[in-house]
């Protein structure tokens, strides 16, 4: 059946409702002992990717045994404080992002970084700024969404560079598209500078992984471009990734968070790490292109992952990683009505992936 819409001032006032409550400053640690609701909330933050991912858990915890809707909520500012209070009780979130927003939260804004590019670091960092909180972090599995950066074919093979130590090591000046905020961030022009040695001469604030961006790279106005590792469309526009190879971004693993009096059941838990035996950094990137590519419900082309990799059953016809959209042309699939899915309560319309990760710092 089609999901089921809830106005976003309904949603936003039932959100309002729920937090309203005494903050954590206020009323000491949380120490709530694991909990099993038979329904769950589970939050997405409105973009594509957490749509794709909130779809999976939803999926996998009706397959559980457990009854499901999902709240989009493009805001961490909104949906973070539901999920202490109960209103959401899973969310997607990334590893090192996550850990130093709580951070900001908890110790304030000028608080040394919780996130690094150590995975078990970050994660035992986040686990000490959630649990206080009533919330639980499950573990992250192989699929990461970090920063990158592209160059055309050509220009790597020109100039034999595969890693960004090649291109510091080339000593070629470079100009960067990415978001104007780079200039400042401490993993984009400040970074490439200090770890790699990278010639930034100038940066093109063309945004984060944009079409206008690819394309200056592409046209060779710009040498490289700010892109993430789940972009799946650096092929259409001729280039390819340097492997950050000094370890210059954060470890933004993809990793559930619970709320642990509703959801920190072994039976969540168990639910939701099936996904983490299969779900891959390119697949999510295969993901994120039939949705905003191919223009394919993110309900659809979860089930169907979900299905081929055997976590739901059995799914016909081909497998879900194809060369291209069904017909020849987009939007075919997004004219079929979606099968079985999880209630879902819509808010704003979903934010672009480029904003996510303009909003969690270069």
């Amino acid at each position: 059946m089609r999901p089921k819409l809830v106005s976003a001032a309904f949603a936003l006032l039932a959100l309002t409702a729920c937090v309203t409550g005494p903050a954590l400053e206020r009323r000491g640690e949380v120490d709530a002992p694991p909990g099993d609701s038979g329904r769950l909330t589970i939050g997405s933050a409105g973009f594509t990717e957490s749509d794709l991912l909130a779809t999976m858990y939803g999926l996998l915890l009706r397959h559980a045994g457990y009854r499901t809707e999902t709240l989009s909520v493009t805001n961490r500012e909104i949906y973070e404080p539901a999920l202490e209070s109960g209103q959401i009780d899973v969310v997607p979130e990334y590893a090192a992002t996550f850990a130093d927003w709580l951070n900001a939260k908890t110790n304030g804004p000028d608080a040394p970084p919780a996130g690094s590019p150590d995975l078990r670091r970050t994660m035992t960092a986040l686990r000490a700024l959630a649990t206080p909180r009533g919330l639980e972090v499950l573990d992250p599995g192989r699929a990461v969404d970090q920063n990158a950066f592209a160059v055309s074919r050509g220009y790597a093979a020109e100039h034999r560079l595969s890693t960004l130590s090649d291109l510091g090591r080339a000593k070629l000046p470079v100009r960067l598209a990415a978001g104007d905020e780079c200039v400042v961030r401490p993993y984009c022009e400040p970074g490439l500078k200090r770890v790699y040695g990278i010639d930034i001469t100038a940066v093109d604030p063309k945004g984060v992984g944009t079409t206008q961006a690819k394309r200056a790279v592409q046209d060779g106005h710009d040498q490289m471009v700010l892109t993430t590792t789940t972009d799946a469309t650096l092929d259409d526009f001729g280039l390819v990734l340097l492997a950050d190879d000094r370890h210059l971004q954060n470890a933004d693993y993809i990793v559930p968070v619970v709320n642990r009096a509703r959801a920190g059941s072994e039976g969540v838990t168990r639910a939701l790490a099936r996904l983490n035996t299969v779900l891959t950094t390119g697949d999510l990137a295969s993901l994120n292109e039939q949705v905003d590519s191919w223009r394919r419900l993110p309900e659809d082309v979860a089930e169907r992952y979900l299905k081929t990799k055997g976590l739901l059953g059995t799914a016909g016809g081909p497998p879900w990683r194809i060369s291209g959209p069904p017909g020849g042309g987009p939007g075919v699939q997004a004219l079929q009505p979606p099968l079985k899915h999880p209630q879902r309560a819509a808010l704003p319309p979903r934010h672009p992936a480029a904003q996510r990760h303009q909003s969690r710092g270069q």
